[in-house]
């Protein structure tokens, strides 16, 4: 069984290259139910990453935006579709309704009235403007701070509404808002937002309230009762933390958990679990590209011609047919298939090492007396880590570590737990390669400023995730231009672009894009995949027991 999800083609029409006309048409939100019993029950989510980081304006991963998507708001979220639906405002703005300018620069937003945050407190119009000025902080660790670093001055009209201009017309900002959590200005008070209690005790305006966590083991969440929208049907969300794939599989089918994510089933228990009885089991496509990550501070790795000599090493073929069963589609691009700016025609992967060493030979790189390629005093050699307990990740480790060794290429492997992993020693560039898997986009706009702009590199005091360390002048000017454009037919080519200059330059090597297993018990309704947000459980107050 596969489930249908694409990235939606935006409209030419749309404010910055979105569906705004689709928003609109959405701008009264979802239709409340007209009653609503008390919540009831528990669900457990069993996951293979663990939630460290919960203020979602922190550096963080995927897994982490489980917790942020059930506890706090968006002004407005992206749907499945590629639309837009309100969550804290009253209607989604656009140009058609006079939230957003001709020009893209100023913007108008109403919130809803009467919404509280979890300890009580009205949740008002200033609560919005803290958190897009935090972003803005020098001092703060912000996961991301393109475009929102372009608004200029933020106007608070009352309670319930607020404007701000913005230096200039930034297409991807819709997106960005769309992820752009909403955290209450009285939290912070007279504390260091990079530390502030909140950080670890969460609280937010969403359909779940923070309750508890056991480091290592689980976060529980809560039905918030009071919440401003359609209420959760559950009463308790236990994520449950299983490291380890195989154990995680064997807690679905013996019902230890009900619901599978953050890496799910994996390729070798697919085609047993879909006959699994009493559970729905289905392949997603997902917006993740699977890579190898290069860290270019690294002087090996920073050499392209070494970068090449790994790709040709890379017999992809053999890894998605024999270590993933078929089952992902390859790719040598970043940006997912499904999206309307995909570049079709990018130079084909070749397996042939024969070739790459020969790259290397031209490149200066000759064996040493130990089989190891050496240059101006350095060795053909480096450390490979990724999350342990993925015993698949492990397996195309050791089968590349093989085949580059007799290339004279030396690959080390030593893998970390998955919250020290993607900790500091991800978002502080403290790799030599990683096998990581990556989502690219912001919900369905193009734009990877967070990944790839030269200033988006948190090593070097940058407000990003461009952890490859990856500065090209050319890179840069090409996603400033592609921002700036309206129309996604313009907008097309600037991509097409880049994606042939990523694929040059390879500041990380493209596998694959990922079809993932997901699992849930079929009597749990509404799980719902949306391409078009990093997680798989992002709609938690949705789901209910038949």
């Amino acid at each position: 069984m596969t489930s249908k999800s694409t990235l939606s083609h935006p409209s030419r029409r749309g404010f910055l290259g979105m569906t705004l006309a689709g928003a609109a048409g959405l701008s009264f939100g979802a239709m409340p139910r007209l009653a609503q019993a008390q919540a009831t029950g528990q669900v457990i989510v069993g996951i293979s990453q663990e939630p460290t980081v919960f203020n979602p304006h922190l550096l963080h991963i995927e897994v982490d935006e489980g917790v942020h998507w059930a506890v706090f708001d968006p002004l407005f979220a992206v749907e499945p579709d590629g639309t837009f639906s309100p969550r804290l405002v009253t209607e989604v703005p656009t140009v058609e309704n006079g939230g957003i300018s001709e020009d893209g620069t100023e913007w108008h937003i109403k919130l809803k009235e009467g919404v509280t945050w979890h300890d009580g407190t009205p949740f008002t119009a200033e609560d919005v403007k803290f958190t897009l000025e935090l972003q803005q902080d020098p001092d703060f660790r912000a996961a991301r701070r393109a475009g929102h670093e372009l608004i200029e001055e933020i106007e608070v009209l009352s309670p319930t509404e607020l404007r701000w201009k913005m230096s200039q017309s930034y297409a991807p900002y819709m997106a960005i808002l769309s992820w752009t959590f909403i955290i209450p200005k009285h939290a912070f008070d007279g504390v260091d937002a990079n530390e502030a209690p909140f950080n670890q005790s969460p609280i937010g305006t969403g359909p779940y309230k923070w309750d508890s966590r056991s480091p290592g083991n689980n976060i529980q969440l809560v039905a918030n009762a009071d919440y401003h929208g359609s209420k959760a049907s559950i009463e308790r969300v236990v994520i449950k933390y299983v490291p380890d794939l195989t154990v995680l599989y064997t807690q679905f089918k013996t019902g230890d958990v009900d619901v599978i994510a953050i890496q799910g089933i994996s390729p070798d228990h697919a085609a047993e679990a879909s006959n699994l009885p009493g559970k729905t089991a289905v392949q997603v496509p997902v917006g993740t590209i699977e890579t190898l990550s290069l860290n270019l501070g690294n002087p090996v790795l920073a050499d392209k011609a070494v970068r090449q000599a790994l790709y040709l090493g890379v017999d992809k073929t053999t890894i998605i047919d024999a270590l993933y069963y078929g089952l992902p589609t390859p790719t040598e691009s970043y940006m997912p298939q499904q999206s309307f700016y995909y570049t079709p025609d990018l130079p084909a992967h070749v397996y042939d090492p024969e070739e790459g060493k020969r790259v290397l030979e031209a490149a200066g790189w000759t064996v040493g007396a130990d089989g190891i390629r050496e240059k101006d005093g350095l060795r053909l050699s480096f450390v490979c880590s990724t999350t342990a307990g993925n015993h698949v990740r492990e397996q195309l480790q050791q089968f590349l570590q093989q085949t580059w060794l007799d290339m004279g290429i030396e690959m080390k492997i030593a893998n970390l737990p998955p919250a020290v992993m993607w900790g500091e020693h991800w978002m502080q560039s403290q790799f030599d390669m990683a096998v990581a898997g990556l989502i690219f986009l912001t919900g369905p706009d193009p734009d990877t400023s967070t990944f790839m702009r030269s200033d988006a590199i948190a090593a070097q005091g940058g407000g990003g995730q461009n952890t490859f360390q990856y500065i090209n002048p050319r890179v840069d000017e090409l996603l400033d231009s592609g921002a700036s454009m309206v129309s996604p037919e313009a907008r097309k080519p600037v991509y097409a672009e880049l994606q042939h200059l990523v694929r040059d330059e390879l500041p990380f090597l493209p596998l694959f894009q990922r079809n993932e297993g997901r699992g849930h018990d079929e009597k749990l309704q509404g799980y719902e995949p949306n391409i078009n947000v990093r997680i798989t459980f992002w709609n938690m107050q949705d789901w209910s027991w038949a």
